[in-house]
């Protein structure tokens, strides 16, 4: 059974977008995924997505994919809402990736917008308003035009909203002017994809967030969270702040490559990489140490 939700909190309030354990052969970890899964929901997460570009979704394949949700829904699904990467550009390859994540248990999608082929909004409406049809699983929208390409505009946002199965939205769009509007106009759960706006986005009425470094810092974003709803702002800001150097230090480069050498150093199951992305060098791997101390992360 999926935890409880709410229409306001469809997917839970912090969410991790969890990396995808590898062995050191470069297989699926099933295992490390479930002990790393289980320590995410024991530090205050009440979702994780898996199978999204955190979790190395275009160089896993389909039978991959399943496993990690049922191996992921097996670990914490009585405790934290499973939600599944199911977007690809290619909306029939999407639609079968949401049948099988529905089949293999997962408590609800995420479907990014098609990315390089540059879709036109009535392109972005019908595949959207396919992969809701797929399934009886809601269904969180992914919104990240830096690199999709293409926004999901506004009025494509509300024109979704009308879908029973399109409950929630994740902005990485960087842009709390449209946020602002889209939250009022489409009645959506808003979910904030963009770390270093989890506060602002809040500001504005978002509910929740879809976190990278959550990876680290779940108690923290859940402080800030629950500081926030109580109107505390003094102290979300100040926690806000506090967090500004891991928000830096995970981007210097690509997320999953910093999330999981941090996670290596932190003991927990992480593995290798699949080509293209490849490990830190010793450089690099110096300063993100340097930059996670400052946020308080001890390693």
């Amino acid at each position: 059974m999926a935890p409880t939700s709410t229409p306001q909190t469809p997917f839970g309030r912090v969410l991790t977008a969890m990396v995808t354990p590898f062995t050191a052969d470069g297989a699926l970890d099933v295992a490390g995924a479930q002990q790393l899964a289980t320590h995410l929901v024991d530090a205050g997460n009440d979702g994780l997505i898996v199978n999204g570009t955190t979790g190395e979704s275009p160089t896993t394949s389909d039978a991959e994919k399943s496993d990690l949700v049922r191996a992921v829904v097996e670990a914490v699904g009585d405790r934290a809402h499973v939600v599944a990467g199911a977007g690809t550009n290619d909306t029939a390859h999407s639609l079968k990736l949401a049948r099988e994540a529905a089949q293999a248990g997962a408590h609800g999608l995420l479907a990014v917008t098609p990315y390089y082929s540059k879709p036109p909004q009535e392109g972005l409406f019908r595949h959207f308003t396919a992969i809701a049809d797929a399934t009886e699983l809601p269904v969180m929208l992914y919104d990240i035009p830096g690199r999709s390409g293409v926004p999901i505009n506004t009025e494509t946002i509300v024109r979704l909203a009308e879908h029973p199965r399109i409950l929630a939205n994740k902005d990485a769009k960087g842009d709390l002017g449209r946020a602002s509007w889209a939250i009022a106009t489409s009645g959506l759960a808003w979910y904030s994809g963009d770390d270093m706006l989890n506060l602002p986005l809040l500001s504005v009425g978002a509910i929740g967030y879809v976190s990278v470094v959550g990876h680290l810092v779940t108690p923290e974003l859940r402080a800030m969270l629950e500081a926030h709803l109580s109107g505390d702002v003094v102290k979300a800001t100040e926690i806000h702040q506090k967090l500004l150097p891991v928000f830096t230090g995970l981007f210097r480069t690509q997320g999953v490559i910093t999330v999981k050498a941090a996670l290596a150093l932190q003991g927990l199951p992480a593995g290798g990489l699949r080509m293209p992305l490849v490990e830190l060098s010793p450089e690099e791997t110096a300063q993100l140490k340097l930059d996670l101390a400052a946020g308080g992360v001890h390693l």
